[in-house]
């Protein structure tokens, strides 16, 4: 029988409190910085630029056939005024979503333009890949606030007994 396994029936043991959240490409092991964390982080910054790096060739060959194509000056500036703008709003979304839980309904109506700006939402991913797993910071602030609060209610129960009542008869 392993560690891990309750000596009365053979399951394992939960343990008790609060999980962690799983963070993509992560796991879990963002808690503690176990298990590869660093390499993953460095491939994942790696990947995040190379895909952003990609992605900018595929936009330079679409724009080559615009341009090809001779669509005019207008439609060619469009396009990359419109790539840029939408970037620009990816990044910012994406970077703030790492510090907040972005609004779901705002996400909807977002994942168009979400879709249009992926260079800025990959930029962003690796810029905050360099000093930690992307949303790492929300995660760690939720799961020590739900620790503490799970700490403070088990306290409570338990109590010390010296600070409890007496019942008078």
């Amino acid at each position: 029988m392993s560690a891990v396994e309750n000596q009365t029936n053979g399951t394992p043991d939960t343990p008790a409190g609060p999980l962690p959240e799983p963070l993509r490409f992560f796991g879990t092991t963002w808690v503690d910085h176990s298990g590869g964390y660093t390499v993953r982080r460095v491939g994942v910054a790696a990947g995040s630029l190379a895909a952003a790096a990609a992605a900018c060739l595929v936009l330079r060959i679409a724009y080559d056939g615009l341009r090809i194509a001779e669509v005019g000056s207008f439609v060619s500036l469009l396009m990359v005024v419109m790539f840029a703008i939408c970037s620009a709003l990816a990044f910012r979304h994406t970077w703030s979503a790492f510090t907040t839980r972005p609004d779901p309904d705002r996400q909807a109506s977002l994942r168009g333009l979400l879709s249009i700006g992926f260079i800025g939402s990959l930029l962003a991913y690796f810029l905050r890949s360099l000093t930690e797993a992307p949303g790492e910071g929300l995660h760690r602030a939720e799961y020590e606030k739900a620790r503490a609060e799970y700490d403070r209610r088990v306290t409570r129960r338990s109590g010390n007994p010296s600070r409890k009542r007496r019942r008078s008869s």
